[in-house]
């Protein structure tokens, strides 16, 4: 003899992964929002910017284009990119914690921390809440 579930309680599971994939994709697709106002931000910075910063500007800019690509594709498919997640939950992480160490007579790092504090909260929670670690099942598993 078997013990099976109610049937009420699998679509509970059900709707209660759904709920919580649905809001990690919101907080992902909040974070591609500000990166992309970010990189249409950036545009005055790159064509203000002298020979001495021209480069870093326009890598900054395209940088935050490329995060708001990242940040898309994890919430069009969470648990398809393996990595993907952990490498920019540690670039958003490394740029708060140097943000930090800065302190507040690095010119922005007081913005940066707040932002790249923000978006690291934001892709740990939409990583807990959409399971992105099992990426790395279906990597394995496409091998």
């Amino acid at each position: 003899m078997s013990v099976r579930a109610p049937s009420g309680t699998a679509d509970a599971v059900a709707r209660d992964g759904r709920v919580r994939g649905r809001i990690a994709q919101a907080l992902l697709f909040l974070a591609a929002l500000g990166a992309i106002v970010a990189a249409v931000g950036a545009v005055g910075a790159v064509a203000d910017a002298g020979p001495a910063t021209r480069m870093v500007e326009t890598w900054r800019m395209l940088g935050f284009g490329v995060f708001a690509g990242v940040f898309l594709l994890l919430a069009y498919r969470p648990r398809l990119y393996a990595g993907i997640w952990e490498l920019s939950i540690l670039n958003k992480l490394g740029l708060s914690l140097a943000a930090l160490s800065f302190g507040s007579d690095t010119d922005g790092a007081g913005t940066a921390l707040v932002a790249d504090s923000a978006v690291t909260l934001m892709l740990v929670a939409a990583y807990v809440l959409s399971k992105g670690w099992t990426a790395w099942s279906t990597a394995r598993a496409t091998a």
